[in-house]
């Protein structure tokens, strides 16, 4: 989610330098089930552009319409949206509708925050009664990060007294990707469309540039005994793709007090085999955790064979990693889909 907040926070400044006014739209409730939940956001300008989404698209045409009004009244206001009788959907969503804008102390604290990889929080305040009544309700959505508070439009007046949906936004969850060979190259394609900040890392002698990695956003080539691994935390994936065998014992010793939410090894199960071996010949200390908590061969079985279908298998497998997930296919799943 973080890394969708910070593409309508690029699009609005975007947005704001051509003079473009701005209404933020944020699911804030739900009744029943919906495509997506509280806590999803788009921007609608006035010139009839968007960006983001609040459901699968069936409801953004009916949120571009109810802002209108925001842009001449600059107030904001609540609608709800009821999918079972328009779409054949199972529930109702609420959406916060409000005037947006991000002025220079915000932006700067918001640069920052991403920067440190610090958790911020954000908490938008709504009465159901204004669905109801024509008087004016104090609503608005509130971001903090450290000890500063800001409204998402500057000088509003927000009742906090009001019901409110707290959202916490965790760093982008990012990937360091050792290795410079092709499928490094999809790889990093690959999930940077997911939204995560990706990160490669080659050896010392490798001649390549950043051009060459889509949707990357850094490379470095340090030495093994210079690796920086200060940034590798909770919200971190590792994977070794060198194809290098004593290239990846290198990488694996300056890896060894890192802690990832996952570490991925590519290659057969043999290799794995030998390049433990030959780790755990030169630290025999080491702690059976970090071990066994490297997934090699790296992936889940879907029958990859392609490089970008082995990095489709890599990212299914992160995913069900740090979201404590089994992969089955959805209709052997009990219950609902995100249950």
């Amino acid at each position: 989610m973080t890394h969708e907040f910070k593409t309508l926070i690029n699009t609005a400044l975007h947005w704001q330098q051509k003079g473009i006014k701005i209404v933020l739209a944020t699911v804030v409730a739900l009744e029943g089930s919906s495509y997506r939940k509280p806590g999803v956001r788009m921007l609608i300008s006035d010139r009839g552009e968007w960006q983001g989404a609040v459901s699968g698209g069936c409801v953004e045409k009916e949120v571009a319409r109810q802002a209108q009004s925001i842009f001449k009244s600059q107030q904001p206001k609540i609608m709800s949206y009821d999918g079972r009788f328009r779409l054949g959907c199972e529930g109702i969503i609420y959406i916060l509708l409000e005037p947006f804008y991000v002025d220079s102390a915000f932006a700067k604290a918001f640069s920052t925050t991403l920067q440190t990889r610090e958790t911020f929080h954000c908490q938008s305040y709504y009465s159901f009664d204004a669905l109801e009544q024509s008087k004016s309700f104090q609503m608005g959505t509130i971001i903090e990060m450290k000890d500063q508070k800001f409204p998402m439009f500057p000088n509003a007046q927000i009742d906090t007294s009001l019901e409110s949906f707290l959202q916490t936004f965790s760093p982008i969850f990012q990937l360091y990707i050792f290795g410079a060979e092709h499928d490094a190259v999809e790889l990093s394609k690959m999930t940077s469309n997911v939204g995560w900040d990706v990160h490669i890392i080659a050896p010392p002698d490798e001649q390549k540039s950043i051009d060459y990695f889509t949707g990357a956003s850094s490379l470095s080539t340090p030495t093994f005994d210079n690796l920086d691994t200060s940034r590798i935390d909770e919200n971190t994936a590792v994977v070794l793709m060198t194809h290098s065998f004593n290239k990846d014992v290198q990488y694996l010793i300056a890896l060894r007090e890192t802690n990832p939410a996952y570490f991925g090894l590519l290659g057969p199960t043999h290799r794995r085999e030998r390049l433990f071996a030959e780790f755990l010949e030169r630290f025999p200390d080491t702690e059976p955790e970090f071990i066994e908590k490297v997934h090699g061969p790296a992936g889940i079985n879907i029958g990859a064979q392609s490089a970008s279908e082995i990095a489709i298998s890599i990212i299914a497998e992160i995913l069900t990693v740090i979201r404590n997930q089994k992969p089955i296919s959805l209709r052997e799943k009990a219950g609902t889909i995100h249950g």
